[in-house]
This record gives structure tokens, C-alpha cells and sequence, in this order.
């Protein structure tokens, strides 16, 4: 299966070959459909910011739904701010979409199926939604979830997650997406083994699917 280093090839041979899509900025894209991959390193391009993820994770816990939470000294990111309202508020705070009672306490759900099933392959926690199509763009939004679901699987006493995406920006998307991805593996090893499941489970693979992964024209030069 493909790993982190065969997707840095396609992107050195997509920009080498000027084989371009163009968004809806007019901006240049270079992409990939339908990728699958192992995630085993945590950037493909680019250096991950520890200071931002640690501030986009506590963000996520608190299941705030508004920007302006993420940070208290300082603006959000600019990609956070094209997706809000007017108001700061978006749709896609992760952890409010798996832990809130307003979706079903998915990662906990999860988390109950392994436990009553270690051999399940149900144990998904789903992002987005049909009414998304009508949510996105709600009250000036631009906020159609990234991330369609995640699945865990015990085999083998390793935790392996696979991750869907309709769509994944290479350098800062994925980055902190990997990050949130971990983050949520340690945490169900922790509540599989609070719920007494033994042997302990090991930190099994990260398998990342997506539709569209791409590259915008303004990082064409952490490619080259």
C-alpha cells in the first residue's frame, strides 16, 4: 500500500509535468483522486505547528462551534475565517460533532461497539450529513464538512483507524487532521482499556482515504 513518501512522488511529478486544475479563485491546484494511503508521518509538506494543534484540539474538546474561540489572544487562522459567518460560526468542530449529545455521542457509541464487538467493522463516527447541503453556506457560511468519517478496527490487539475525506489540503489540512486522527486512536486505547478490554491494545495504522488531496498554488514551493 502506498505510504506518506509515494504521495510526495505524485505531487513532484504533477508539479514537474504543470498538470494544473484551476478553483474557483483562479488559483493553480495540483491534485490526486481518489487517494489511499498509509499515514505514517505527520506532514507530507510542511513543518506541523504543535502549538497550533494543541490550540485547534483543546478547541475541538470544547465543542465550541464559533472561531473566535480557538484562540483567545490572538485572530483565528484565515482558513477558519473564510468558513465562518459573519458571527465566527461554523459547522465543523470536530469534537462537537463526535462527543455532543446533538449528535448521538458517536465517539462514545464507537467506543461501546468494540467493547460488546472487538471484531466489529461499525464502529464509525460520521461527519457529515445530507443537510449539509443546505448547512454550509447558512447565514454567510462556507463550511461543507471535510471529513465524511472515521472507523476504528481491533486486529490483531493493534487499533487501526481508517479516515474518509471528501477533501484534504496537503500542507496545513492535513497536518492537523493526522494530529486530531491520533489524537482520537490514544484516546479510544485509554477508554477501551478503562472498560477493562484486555490484552492492552498497541497503536495499530492510520489509513487515510480521500477523495480530493491537493496542493494549492501558494505552496508550490514547500513541493519543490
Amino acid at each position: 500500500m502506498l505510504k506518506v513518501t509515494d504521495i510526495r512522488d505524485h505531487f513532484f511529478d504533477e508539479l514537474a509535468a504543470q498538470r494544473y486544475t484551476i478553483d474557483k479563485t483562479g488559483a493553480k491546484t495540483i491534485e490526486m483522486l481518489g487517494a489511499s494511503f498509509i499515514a505514517d508521518e505527520p506532514s507530507i509538506f510542511g513543518v506541523p505547528s504543535q502549538e497550533y494543534i494543541d490550540a485547534e484540539i483543546a478547541w475541538y474538546e470544547s465543542m465550541s462551534t464559533n472561531i473566535n474561540d480557538i484562540h483567545k489572544d490572538k485572530q483565528p487562522p484565515a482558513a477558519w475565517k473564510y468558513s465562518a459567518n459573519h458571527n465566527g460560526e461554523i459547522n465543523s468542530n470536530y469534537g462537537h460533532l463526535l462527543f455532543s449529545e446533538k449528535y448521538f455521542r458517536q465517539f462514545q457509541n464507537a467506543a461501546d461497539e468494540l467493547v460488546s464487538n472487538p471484531d466489529s467493522r461499525r464502529a464509525q463516527m460520521i461527519y457529515n450529513r445530507p443537510s449539509i447541503w443546505v448547512e454550509y453556506n447558512e447565514n454567510g457560511k462556507n463550511d461543507f464538512i471535510c471529513t465524511n468519517a472515521q472507523t476504528f478496527y481491533i486486529r490483531d490487539s493493534k487499533l487501526h483507524m481508517v479516515s474518509q475525506m471528501r477533501s484534504n489540503d496537503v500542507v496545513f489540512g492535513y497536518k492537523n487532521d493526522y494530529a486530531w486522527a491520533k489524537y482520537l486512536m490514544s484516546n479510544m486505547i485509554n477508554a477501551l482499556v478503562f472498560r477493562g478490554m484486555t490484552p492492552k491494545l498497541e497503536m495499530g495504522d492510520l489509513y487515510w482515504q480521500v477523495m480530493n488531496l491537493h496542493v494549492y498554488e501558494k505552496h508550490f514551493n514547500l513541493v519543490n
